[in-house]
């Protein structure tokens, strides 16, 4: 069973996240303030300051404001306002909550209609606040979900930047390199491409001349065609932009004045159903025509496009 998985070795602690979480993850930090608690059967949670109108979309953490940092309330994507601090969906466990877990496991098994499955904020994380049991790890560095195609370009963002304060090398150089880009060694980018900020090149990629790429992620065995435009986009692996094409998102913007703001996670279509603005999608094996324009849109795999779209999902 995974519970003797974990515990094989004399395992006191480990470490839970989600997987659609990115930040700088201080987890050496957030285990020397779970340790402090001195018990096997507490949570530690990374919790962060939102602003109160995005709160909503996340759990909701209220704490003590004693040094403990003890969680007496919890509640998951409230209908109304209950705390600026959110989960962060990572979590320092002691090896002690998985009995927790086990006899949570046999109450839900013996509801009607049975459940054979935990939800482990609704389920646990609730249960544990106010118990002694919940503490929060309040973070104030960066962390965003990656939920959308606007999140996971503002995430890229984010690590290209920290590639200049460990492994510079890593970045591209050159005359027509604008800002933080990484190229893979084995792409082949022309010298009059203009690249930046914000760009990563995958592995086998061919960009031709005169392209210019900024804000985007351009994915393994790629051909970008001359003169090429490429804004705010995701460009799927082994895709075909044919020469003199435009590939255009709507770029996320976060209030600079701020300091608590994170960067929103939009549903895919407004209230009217249409396609709210976000980051621009090629998937994977698509092919743009010679000329032709794909504006705010989300093209799914093994698309053919032969003329402008703006504004449309292509299944």
């Amino acid at each position: 069973h995974f519970r003797d998985q974990i515990r094989r070795g004399g395992t006191t602690n480990f470490i839970v996240m989600n997987s659609d979480v990115c930040c700088d993850f201080p987890l050496q930090e957030m285990l020397n303030a779970h340790v402090r608690h001195d018990r096997d059967d507490v949570i530690t949670i990374m919790g962060t300051e939102v602003e109160k109108s995005h709160s909503t979309l996340y759990g909701c953490i209220v704490a003590s404001n004693t040094n403990n940092n003890e969680v007496e309330h919890y509640v998951e994507k409230p209908e109304t306002y209950v705390s600026s601090i959110i989960n962060c969906g990572i979590y320092v466990v002691g090896v002690g909550v998985l009995d927790h877990m086990k006899t949570c496991y046999q109450d839900l098994q013996n509801r009607s209609p049975p459940t054979d499955y935990i939800e482990l904020e609704r389920n646990i994380i609730a249960r544990f606040a106010g118990t002694g049991r919940l503490f929060v790890y309040r973070h104030h560095g960066f962390w965003s979900q990656v939920k959308t195609p606007g999140t996971a370009v503002y995430a890229s963002q984010y690590y290209l930047s920290r590639l200049r304060g460990g492994n510079f090398e890593l970045l591209a150089k050159g005359p027509n390199i604008r800002g933080d880009v990484l190229i893979h060694p084995t792409a082949k980018v022309a010298d009059t491409a203009v690249l930046g900020p914000n760009v990563t090149i995958g592995a086998n990629t061919v960009v031709g001349s005169g392209v210019r790429i900024k804000h985007s992620v351009v994915l393994d065995g790629c051909e970008i065609g001359a003169h090429a435009c490429i804004f705010y986009s995701v460009v799927g692996g082994d895709s075909v932009v044919e020469p003199w094409s435009r590939i255009e998102g709507s770029p996320i913007v976060i209030n600079p004045n701020q300091p608590i703001a994170h960067i929103p996670n939009p549903s895919t279509f407004n209230e009217e159903g249409k396609l709210n603005p976000n980051i621009t999608v090629l998937g994977h094996n698509s092919s743009i025509a010679k000329g032709t324009m794909v504006l705010n849109s989300i093209i799914l795999p093994y698309k053919e496009i032969n003329h402008s779209y703006k504004n449309v999902i292509l299944l």
